[in-house]
């Protein structure tokens, strides 16, 4: 069984910083890229940024320039350091793992979610 636990949201100002972590754990064999998501009241959940096990990364227009994905220290993590945050950066954001398991076969995993608000 794979599990992703997110850890890092909370209230900011606008303007202000926030850096997401998340971690993948359980009996993993291969991660192959990990991700964060958001979804916002009444809109879809929608890519924020994305990075595959080389290194390689992608944003949403809306967060270039602002936001920074990387590969954390630890084995199976990804952080999400955001910057110059604006209200509509307002969502849930969960953490998307696409992993193989040890003993399943590869998949996409999903954290349970953390909340980050973006308000004066």
């Amino acid at each position: 069984q794979v599990q992703l636990v997110e850890s890092g949201g909370g209230l900011v100002q606008p303007g202000g910083s926030l850096r997401l972590s998340c971690a993948a754990s359980g009996t993993i064999f291969r991660v192959y890229a990990m991700g964060w998501y958001r979804q916002a009241p009444g809109k879809q959940r929608e890519l924020v940024a994305a990075i595959t096990s080389d290194g390689s990364s992608n944003y949403a227009d809306s967060v270039k320039g602002r936001f920074t994905i990387s590969r954390g220290n630890a084995k199976n993590t990804v952080l999400l350091q955001m910057n110059s945050l604006k209200p509509e950066d307002t969502a849930v954001y969960y953490c998307q793992g696409d992993v193989s398991g040890m003993y399943s076969r590869r998949s996409d995993y999903w954290g349970q979610g953390t909340q980050v608000t973006v308000s004066s």
